[in-house]
């Protein structure tokens, strides 16, 4: 069975030792090398995942475009690990806003085992966070977050090749693009026009934080979401993106486009980025 055939299967591992044989047979093949490259950001295996990204743009001139913008992908990667782990701290797109550092604290709190504090600070933060409207592929909505509490009124995002936390409430539309490459699974591409009226191309991480080392392979592959409760009522996202609105969530690959009703709003952009303190 080819490699193809076991990934539309579901066997993850299965599919990545038979491409791994495939790359040994035909190694100058530069399709191998793409394929590899997304099997390995599947799994999380970014060094190599990048050195695959490398060599197929080696090979092929044609690929320098897509290995320019997953090469600062699994860069941001890194980074986003050290910050769901309390260690480091977002750009943050925009002014940043005091619920917003409340948000921040929250996962430092968590890294530390105190779990009481951070659902308090997460409290604070949502009851401070402005709510947003809009629609979401035509169905109205009155405020929109990420189903995941660590973020809620914020959605992750890598834009010019950097990793961003963006409150809601500074985008004025989201347009994704359908799934159509293994690598979607991991970032989805989007356009992005902000409330000011910017525009610029980016990726939103299709997977929450640590999905990539699940057993399931199902979570791995994006094809469907679960719900950890490390303490009572926190829970923590692993696989597909949710996107919860007062209208009912959606899976982050089956959304197309996300309007939402902001004022204008200037100097929002990715130049007038901030990082916190202790970032």
């Amino acid at each position: 069975m080819s490699a193809e055939q076991l990934l539309a299967e579901g066997r993850l591992d299965e599919a990545l030792t038979e491409l791994k044989q495939g790359v040994r047979k035909d190694a100058a093949n530069p399709k191998h090398r793409i394929f590899l490259f997304q099997l390995l950001a599947v799994q999380g295996d970014w060094e190599r995942a990048l050195n695959q990204l490398e060599v197929s743009a080696q090979m092929d001139p044609a690929a320098l475009p897509m290995a320019q913008t997953y090469r600062e992908a699994i860069r941001c990667e890194y980074l986003r690990a050290a910050i769901f782990a309390g260690k480091r701290s977002p750009l943050i797109f925009g002014d940043p806003e005091h619920w917003l550092a409340l948000l921040l604290e929250t996962l430092q709190c968590m890294a530390e085992g105190r779990l009481e504090e951070a659902a308090r600070l997460r409290d604070e933060a949502f009851a401070a966070a402005p709510a947003t409207s809009g629609r979401i592929d035509g169905q109205a909505f009155t405020w929109i977050a990420d189903a995941d509490p660590r973020l809620g009124p914020v959605l992750e995002a890598i834009v010019e090749g950097r990793y961003y936390w963006i409150p809601f409430h500074r985008i004025g539309r989201i347009q994704i693009e359908a799934p159509a490459d293994l690598r979607d699974v991991v970032w989805m591409p989007a356009y992005f026009t902000w409330a000011n009226g910017g525009e610029t191309v980016g990726l939103i991480p299709t997977r929450y934080p640590g999905s990539d080392a699940s057993e399931d392979e199902q979570i791995r592959l994006a094809r469907k979401t679960e719900w950890q409760e490390p303490a009572p009522g926190t829970y923590f996202g692993l696989g597909q993106r949710m996107l919860a609105t007062d209208s009912g969530d959606y899976p982050l690959m089956d959304v197309r486009r996300i309007d939402l009703d902001v004022a204008p709003q200037p100097g929002s952009d990715a130049a007038d980025a901030a990082e916190p303190s202790g970032g």
